[in-house]
């Protein structure tokens, strides 16, 4: 009967104990892309829940209680640093009702994260996708990844092993086009998508939508530039995506589609899809390629042609004679 007894008790003790140990760490985040860039970084190892549901104006929304309820059981917060749910997130750590650690652009910042300018809008600094910057990427997943290693000692191999293999395969993406478009300029529907093309090289020099508080831009002003290429994105609204195709228009040059917030697809597939769509609009130009030693053309029309993308990504590309 004692022996029974002892038995049960331990059965007991376990089956507290389980659950609590086998509990992955939450980690949330503002915004989808984010959750993309964290889940593909770190794996089945943590749980990831983001807040600005797809299809919402994310300068808009509030967070909901339940959501509220969310973050203080979350052991890391990952925020873009300029949303009004994020100011209220903040808020909430300052109450004390949110144990966890909360990440900004300070900690980024230790990994490389960097601003770009807004050369339409008084260049100030651009706080608008800037994960699309595969540099930024990094910077917020290695964040993360000190974070919830402070935390969770056991599970800094892990973590660490994680992250290396993502850092590999976005590495492998910015070889194949880091300034492959250097000296090419374009003009972008919204301020968000700048950042998913100076990383290539190219200068954005306008936004038709300077900014949210900001009307926008007129077709004939904008048609005025000199850019090569107008970029847009599908999920924007009506009124922007055909000012970006009649703009494309007018000024007689290529238009192009990126896709800024997502939800469901890895961060490196989203990165080289919007690199390929960037290169496929300019097919028919040469570029030219900067390196240290010389200074090589590189046809674009190549990347169409022996493109390889996998978990080590490589691209073939034709050399053009100088």
């Amino acid at each position: 009967m004692k022996k029974a007894l002892v038995t049960f008790m331990f059965a007991l003790l376990l089956g507290f104990v389980a659950p609590v140990s086998a509990e992955k760490p939450l980690v949330v985040v503002s915004l989808p892309p984010l959750a993309e860039i964290i889940k593909e970084a770190l794996g089945e190892q943590i749980e990831v829940v983001y807040l600005v549901p797809p299809g919402v104006e994310p300068h808009q929304y509030q967070l909901s209680p339940d959501q509220v309820k969310l973050l203080e059981e979350a052991e890391v917060i990952v925020t873009t640093g300029h949303l009004p749910a994020e100011q209220r997130i903040l808020e909430l750590k300052e109450e004390g009702r949110i144990g966890g650690r909360v990440l900004g652009v300070k900690d980024y910042a230790r990994f490389g994260f960097h601003y770009l300018p807004e050369r339409w809008y008084g260049h100030k600094a651009n706080p608008h996708g800037m994960w699309l910057d595969p540099t930024n990427a990094l910077a917020i997943a290695k964040a993360v990844v000190v974070a919830l290693a402070e935390r969770h000692p056991e599970m800094a191999g892990e973590l660490w092993g994680s992250y290396e293999r993502f850092e590999t395969k976005v590495e492998g993406i910015m070889e194949a086009y880091s300034g492959i478009a250097t000296g090419k300029r374009a003009i972008v529907e919204l301020p968000s998508q700048q950042y998913a093309l100076e990383w290539m090289g190219l200068e954005v020099i306008a936004s038709i939508k300077p900014e949210a508080e900001v009307p926008a831009r007129s077709l004939d002003e904008l048609a005025s530039l000199d850019a090569n290429i107008v970029v847009y994105d599908e999920n924007t609204p009506e009124a922007l995506k055909r000012a970006a195709k009649e703009l494309s228009g007018r000024m007689g040059i290529p238009l192009t589609n990126i896709t800024v917030l997502w939800t469901g697809k890895p961060y490196t597939e989203v990165l080289a899809q919007n690199a390929r769509s960037i290169v496929t609009a300019l097919k028919g130009e040469v570029i030219c390629l900067a390196t240290e030693d010389s200074r090589t053309e590189y046809a674009l029309l190549s990347f169409l042609v022996g493109v390889v993308l996998g978990v080590a990504i490589g691209v073939v590309i034709r050399k053009c004679p100088i």
